[in-house]
């Protein structure tokens, strides 16, 4: 959360820092903020989305500056809580994502010394330390700063008195460097800087770099100067824009086929792209959040069917905190960004238990994939994903979840390698089968016209659909705020059935498998609740439809892939339904792409 950029060059500052930073409005919006070198330092900044901000803003001159959006964590929503804050001598401005466990203890200190504050936030206290502390110059100032502060952080920092320099650091939350021709760049994401350069270097824990037009340096907490190589982005530009879609959310769905295709590429025909693993363990444990933590789940049904091993899901925010077992399962963490920090939390603390782990992740040099060590890390490769809704980055975690458990099957001898071939080709259709629910798209539409109005939606389903059914309610909820809650269909009698009525709409999932025939009868137990029942099943179904208002078919597979072309058709009503509803689809309200704080 929070979207962060720096510029210092010999362009003017102030286009790229706001063109740059809506390319990371995904990661906050309730409030940005500006500040450039000129003469002196002038700062702006306001309440609401960075268009607000652009209504006020004057031309700046200068050729060093900082911007940011804000996802509120600490201080509500407002202009004085906006980032950036300045020093008493307003000569400091500083922006930041993340959390100050000790600001209080530090903020009385600082009050007693004469500081004087202006916001109700945590970050506020920094800017002090670095006017404290600036006697010596801003790169040291940020050293000794950092060593008053408990939590986590990405900083940047201007100071006009050194006209021409940025200090950045790095503890927890996301900091990414880029190098130009006499000039450089610092975000919090890669899609903001891919107009400017694609040399990029992400910047470590515990690592402080300071940026000139002409130099880049970065030192750890006790100054010692680190080498590392930088890499060439090979994403454009328009990976980061819409190309053509009316919203990022669409066109991200639409790309499904291909982030499919992609994190199968190279994989399928010798099962060996991750760490072949003794087999000490006689368990899994996935762990993760929000719809990470949904395919954790659905992981839970492909392991156990596939590689025939116990296995368990399980919050990365409820985990790191659960009393320690006495058994070292294997640990799959889970996280499209790499850098939630529940999971992240969650994987230090499975190696803590002495638990081997393993990380399913979208970024190369994310937190989590050197957390678990590049070569325990399964990568996506789902490409940018602007849409505050996970959509394509879900599918290709269910992708990698096959390609585990295959590897997996075949390393522990649960399957025949017949068997494995079978299904490893069957994965190399799901490109195809993906196209098939996209054909769907005008049909999907009608559906959400008709069933746009709603106010509460229930989703049911059973066995290896139970995990889709909380996904696609999750989807409906976050971005057409219509209440919608996922169950286990089994559970209707246990308390459900009692909140249906004429106005509630079910979307019951009903793949052919061994619950079809219960699966039918909670389908019928809704009918008697005059409920609008949307059934989900294959297309050569004959017999749902005599149990439902609507039926949306999807291709046929084999039943331990149906989550694949389910999630992406619930996705899609997911999307018009918000259409129809005239919600703010790719920016959700109170949500933000990346959580990078508890």
């Amino acid at each position: 959360m929070c979207g962060i950029v720096g510029y210092t060059g010999y362009r003017r500052a102030q286009p790229i820092l706001l063109d740059s930073l809506k390319k990371l409005e995904y990661r906050g919006y309730d409030s940005a903020g500006i500040a450039v070198c000129g003469e002196g330092l002038e700062l702006h900044k306001t309440k609401g989305e960075i268009a607000e901000l652009e209504k006020t803003l004057p031309e700046i001159e200068g050729v060093v500056g900082i911007a940011h959006t804000r996802w509120a964590t600490h201080g509500k929503p407002s202009q004085k809580n906006a980032h950036p804050f300045l020093d008493c001598k307003k000569s400091i401005a500083l922006i930041h994502n993340g959390i100050i466990e000790n600001y209080l203890e530090i903020k009385e200190k600082l009050i007693e010394e004469g500081h004087e504050f202006t916001s109700d936030t945590d970050t506020e206290v920094v800017v002090h330390l670095l006017e404290k502390y600036s006697e010596d110059g801003l790169e040291k100032a940020m050293l000794k700063a950092l060593h008053d502060i408990e939590g986590s952080y990405g900083f940047v920092a201007i100071n006009s008195k050194e006209k021409g320099t940025i200090v950045v650091a790095r503890k927890e939350s996301p900091l990414i460097l880029g190098k130009g021709n006499d000039e450089n760049f610092v975000a919090s994401d890669i899609p903001a800087l891919l107009k400017e350069t694609n040399k990029i270097m992400q910047l470590h824990d515990g690592e402080v770099a300071t940026l000139t037009p002409k130099s880049i340096k970065v030192v750890d907490l006790d100054g010692n100067e680190v080498k590392r190589e930088w890499k060439t982005i090979t994403w454009n530009v328009e990976d980061a824009e819409k190309g053509g879609f009316e919203h990022f959310m669409l066109k991200e769905i639409y790309e499904t086929p291909e982030t499919i295709h992609n994190t199968l590429l190279g994989r399928v025909s010798e099962l060996q792209f991750a760490p072949t693993l003794h087999n000490d363990f006689s368990s899994v444990k996935m762990v993760a959040c929000g719809t990470s933590y949904h395919a954790a789940l659905t992981g839970k049904y492909i392991f156990e069917e596939i590689a025939n091993i116990s296995t368990t899901a399980e919050l990365a925010s409820e985990y790191r905190y659960s009393s320690r077992a006495r058994e070292r399962p294997l640990t799959i963490l889970i996280s499209q960004s790499g850098e939630t920090a529940d999971t992240l939390g969650a994987s230090r603390e499975a190696k803590l238990r002495g638990c081997p782990v393993w990380a399913i992740t979208n970024y190369m040099g994310s937190s989590l994939a050197r957390e678990v060590g590049e070569r325990n890390v399964l990568y996506t490769r789902a490409g940018i994903e602007i849409g505050v809704a996970a959509t394509k980055t879900f599918t290709a975690q269910l992708i990698a979840l096959y390609l585990a458990a295959l590897q997996l099957a075949s390393q522990r001898h649960a399957k025949t390698s017949d068997q494995i071939r079978r299904m490893a080709e069957e994965l190399r259709t799901l490109p195809r089968v993906a196209w098939g629910v996209l054909g769907k798209a005008s049909e999907i539409r009608s559906l959400a016209k008709k069933y746009h109005k709603v106010e509460d939606a229930y989703f049911i389903g059973r066995g290896r659909n139970y995990p889709v059914s909380l996904e696609g309610a999750l989807k409906l909820k976050e971005i057409s705020y219509i209440h919608g809650e996922g169950y286990a269909a089994g559970e209707l009698k246990h308390g459900p059935l009692a909140l249906l009525s004429e106005e509630t709409l079910v979307v019951a999932i009903a793949v052919q498998d061994h619950t079809y025939p219960k699966m039918l009868g909670n389908i019928r137990e809704v009918n008697a609740r005059s409920s609008p029942i949307l059934g989900i099943g294959y297309e050569d179904d004959e017999e749902l439809h005599r149990y439902v208002d609507d039926v949306l078919y999807v291709p046929r597979v084999s039943n331990i892939l149906s989550p694949v072309p389910i999630s992406i058709a619930l996705q899609l009503f997911a999307y018009y339904v918000a259409k129809e509803r005239g919600c703010e689809i790719d920016k959700p309200r109170h949500l933000a792409k990346t959580v990078t704080v508890e």
